[in-house]
């Protein structure tokens, strides 16, 4: 078989890729390893006529681009949500983003007096130069707002201790959030005027979202590229991409779900696919060097329980983050809150319970019902159920969720894509795993839409690594350097960089 683009992949970014191909009758041919769902971990996962949402995501974007195209692709099943979060610690709720008078007003006159003198003692004498995610934080809330607010979650999420992780993240991820920005939204709450360049992300208070889930936009997206002629292949697993010099085309190789090798001839790869796995199936093989840079790169991996429950009306946020090291959940997500179909039976209610970890350790391993029995423990322990209250529940594992950035990641990448684009023309890279970039799915799907344009164009108008966090794309110069540099590779926590030492003095 032949085709012009072979895309690998699925998800945002590869069925983004398709469909605006295919649009141009350009002949394309989609391979996703998964045998039923599309959307990667934008997925949409059914149980019993129950809809979950893999990781929670909201459909808000900076950029019109990507804004247009969900709606050009889900004209009339998009709802319009408030966003509502809290945050759980010592007992309590907390509204999140933090509602500084409600806050204090919980945590007591005593320690919100020290909150605030913390606080105080943070902007009159802030860690110069912050190197680590709790200088970064304490600069903006406090050294007890932090500790409160920030410590317990971040090092759940990543597994990392908050001094060891570089303020070049908490800058990117909190970015143009602190207690000031707080204080000011409660009293004047941020208003979305249609320029979306200058939202706060973290304060936006409603977004868009599919009736039944983010699957449902993909699978839309997936029909229409079908429908335009674009092929979706399921439970096709890419095995190898090798290259000719001679005709400048690529064959992909791939096991269909019974395990059967067939191979598939392309002028272009575009690969979702990790990172990791992509270049050490490259054929002619990459140098020891490459391979050895790949095989470097870490993702860390996610476990969500789904749980099943009689509504007890115990709360109706989206989701709620968790602070309490007592417990191993990170995050609880209600599902019927991000939308009442997500949900078929009035009288239930559906939970999500999320589980940061990394494959092979003690909790991926856990059998579903040892999961199963510790998400029913903790969500009894921090007071969102009783136990008459649970009635079913399921667990999905999603393996390379999110891309790790150690000390050596932005070297290892740059290694990469140094030898993929000087010896394998036409080979794009996009999306989360595809890039090594932890962004959300706007980012994907802006990458593929220019990359879409390169193909189109047959000559590289877009440096797809300069697309930032907010989905926007930067021309070279200072801007782009520091996107290059800065948040365009590093939205996952990097290892905090030892401060060189001072010969001493003669």
């Amino acid at each position: 078989m032949k085709t012009k683009v072979a895309i690998i992949g699925a998800g945002p970014a590869g069925l983004t890729a398709g469909y605006l191909l295919s649009k141009e009758d350009v002949d394309v041919v989609v391979l996703e390893a998964d045998p039923v769902y599309v959307g990667g971990i934008s997925r949409t996962v059914t149980y019993k006529g129950f809809h979950f949402d893999i990781g929670g995501h909201r459909f808000f974007s900076k950029s019109k681009g990507v804004e247009d195209l969900w709606t050009e692709i889900l004209p009339n099943d998009m709802l319009v949500r408030p966003r509502s979060s809290r945050i759980f610690y010592d007992g309590k709720f907390f509204s999140y983003p933090l509602r500084p008078f409600e806050a204090l007003l919980k945590l007591g006159i005593f320690r919100s007096a020290l909150c605030i003198v913390s606080w105080l003692k943070a902007r009159l004498f802030p860690v110069r130069n912050p190197r680590n995610f709790e200088e970064w934080v304490s600069n903006q809330f406090g050294k007890r707002l932090f500790n409160t607010f920030f410590k317990s979650y971040t090092e759940k999420v990543w597994g990392m201790n908050c001094k060891e992780i570089s303020a070049d993240w908490a800058a990117q991820r909190i970015k143009g959030l602190s207690l000031g920005s707080a204080i000011k939204n409660a009293l004047i709450p941020q208003r979305y005027n249609g320029d979306r360049s200058k939202v706060i992300k973290t304060l936006i208070n409603s977004f868009r979202y599919p009736r039944r889930g983010p699957g449902m936009m993909w699978e839309a997206c997936a029909e229409k590229m079908k429908a335009l002629g674009g092929k979706l292949e399921m439970g096709y697993r890419v095995t190898r991409c090798s290259y000719d010099e001679v005709s400048g085309n690529w064959t992909v190789e791939y096991k269909n779900r019974q395990g059967d090798l067939h191979t598939i001839e392309a002028e272009h790869i575009i690969s979702s696919a990790p990172m990791r796995e992509l270049t050490c199936g490259l054929s002619p093989a990459v140098s020891e060097r490459t391979k050895r840079a790949a095989e470097s790169l870490k993702y860390r991996d996610f476990i969500t329980v789904m749980l099943i429950l009689k509504d007890r009306q115990m709360f109706d946020d989206n989701w709620i983050y968790i602070h309490d090291p007592s417990v191993k959940v990170g995050r609880v997500q209600n599902f019927r809150s991000w939308s009442p179909e997500m949900v078929p039976e009035p009288d239930k209610v559906c939970y999500g319970l999320e589980y940061f970890c990394f494959e092979g350790d003690g909790l991926w391993d856990s059998t579903e019902h040892e999961l199963i029995d510790l998400a029913r423990r903790e969500l009894m322990q921090i007071g969102l159920a009783k136990e008459g209250d649970f009635i079913d529940g399921c667990v999905v594992r999603q393996k390379k969720a999110y891309p790790v950035y150690d000390d050596d990641y932005a070297r290892h990448v740059a290694t990469i894509r140094l030898e993929l684009e000087t010896r394998y023309p036409n080979l794009h890279l996009v999306g989360r795993n595809g890039m090594h970039k932890y962004n959300n799915q706007d980012h994907a799907m802006m990458t593929a839409m220019l990359c879409v344009e390169n193909i189109l164009a047959d000559a590289k108008l877009y440096n797809l690594w300069q697309v930032n966090s907010d989905a926007e794309y930067h021309e070279q110069g200072p801007a782009a350097a520091e996107e290059t540099n800065g948040s365009a590779l590093r939205l996952v926590p990097n290892r905090v960089v030892a401060a060189p030492e001072l010969a001493p003095e003669a």
